[in-house]
């Protein structure tokens, strides 16, 4: 399992768009893959879910993937969600 904190630096935060991409890379992984954010864990893998957590421009989050693929998958996740 791979768990890190990230800073959402996407200057509107973590929107549809975003999060559908987030979702849409997510799925090309077996590995699990779940977001936090002030306690509250939702399904990586679910565009809904994402859009619960409201994470706006500056928002700490913790993206967390595990299994098979996990090192592949945490890479690009997490340029997902650092890119601007």
């Amino acid at each position: 399992m791979i768990q890190e904190k990230i800073i959402i630096k996407n200057e509107v935060g973590l929107h549809a768009r975003p999060a559908a991409q987030f979702v849409k890379t997510a799925e090309k992984y077996q590995s699990k893959v779940r977001l936090c954010k002030d306690g509250i864990w939702v399904n990586g893998k679910s565009v809904l879910g994402i859009l619960t957590l409201a994470a706006e421009h500056g928002t700490e989050i913790i993206l967390e993937v595990s299994g098979p693929d996990e090192k592949e998958a945490f890479h690009e996740l997490k340029k997902i969600l650092e890119s601007e």
